[in-house]
C-alpha cells in the first residue's frame, strides 16, 4: 500500500512538472531575499484562474532563520493545464542553504494539500537531493509546517502540490 502510494505521489510530481512546463501562462517563478535575524517573514504569490477568473490560489512561505546573510531564493507557483493541481516550490537556487531555519511553513490556499516534500539540500553543482526525514515535518491539508523538536533546521527546498477542487466519480 505504502509503495502505491509514493508511486502515485511521484507519477503524480513528474505529471505536474510536465504540464507546467509546456504551460507558460500557467506557471510563474519569482525571485526573493530569505533573510536572516530570526524574525518571521512570510513570502507569497498569487495565481489567478484562467477558467474562473474569481478562483484565486496563493503559496505563502513564512520562515525565521538565523546565521550568515541575506539568500537569493526563488518561488514557483503553477496550475496544470486542466488547473486540477496547484503547485508551490520554494527553493535556493545553489542547492544549500546556509541559513539555520528555526521555523518554517508552506501554506497553500484554495487547494487540499496531496503531497509535499522537503529537502536540507537540493541538486545543484554536481550535488544531490537530500530529502529531510518525514519526522521533521508535517503534512497538513492546507499546510507544511516543520516539527518542533524534530526539524533539524536545514532547509533548501519545499515543494507543495494541491488539489483544486473535487473531482467527482
Amino acid at each position: 500500500m505504502a509503495h502505491t502510494n509514493l508511486a502515485f505521489i511521484y507519477l503524480l510530481a513528474l505529471t505536474l512538472t510536465a504540464l507546467l512546463a509546456s504551460a507558460n501562462d500557467l506557471t510563474k517563478t519569482v525571485e526573493f531575499n530569505v533573510k536572516p535575524g530570526g524574525v518571521v517573514h512570510t513570502f507569497s504569490e498569487k495565481m489567478v484562474s484562467n477558467l474562473d477568473k474569481m478562483r484565486n490560489y496563493e503559496c505563502s512561505f513564512t520562515y525565521a532563520s538565523q546565521g550568515g546573510t541575506n539568500e537569493q531564493w526563488l518561488m514557483s507557483v503553477g496550475l496544470s493545464d486542466d488547473e486540477g493541481l496547484f503547485s508551490c516550490s520554494v527553493w535556493r537556487p545553489q542547492g544549500k542553504s546556509y541559513l539555520f531555519f528555526t521555523q518554517f511553513k508552506a501554506e497553500l490556499k484554495g487547494v487540499k494539500v496531496e503531497y509535499a516534500s522537503a529537502y536540507s539540500q537540493t541538486a545543484a553543482g554536481g550535488q544531490r537531493d537530500v530529502a529531510l526525514s518525514e519526522e521533521e515535518y508535517t503534512v497538513g491539508d492546507s499546510t507544511v509546517t516543520h516539527k518542533e523538536g524534530k526539524f533539524r533546521a536545514e532547509l533548501s527546498k519545499l515543494s507543495v502540490i494541491g488539489r483544486t477542487r473535487h473531482d467527482e466519480l
